[in-house]
């Protein structure tokens, strides 16, 4: 029964790639910063879950998993902000003094 729940939890991770990526690739370039904004609290959420696998009591794979997960999240959110403050100084006005 194990097996049918990982290739079940699989076929989801796959189709959730495709669909994201085509969502993504469709979007026009004037949309990038707010995209990125609401990915942002996206990845936001996703932290407090990986806290919470981290903390609970499930076992060490999900203490490990989810530590890791926590860290490749808080990455995720620090790279998008960064992004994001580049991109919005792209439009800022330059002194011309």
């Amino acid at each position: 029964m194990l097996e049918v729940e990982a290739v079940a939890a699989l076929t989801i991770l796959i189709l959730a790639f495709f669909v994201g990526f085509e969502v993504i690739a469709k979007v026009p370039p004037l949309l990038h910063t707010p995209l990125m904004s609401g990915s942002n609290a996206i990845s936001g959420i996703s932290i407090v879950g990986a806290i919470l696998a981290a903390g609970g009591e499930h076992g060490t794979t999900a203490i490990v998993l989810g530590v890791v997960a926590t860290a490749f999240a808080t990455f995720n959110v620090v790279g998008g902000f960064l992004v994001t403050d580049r991109m919005l100084g792209m439009f800022k006005q330059k002194d011309r003094s």
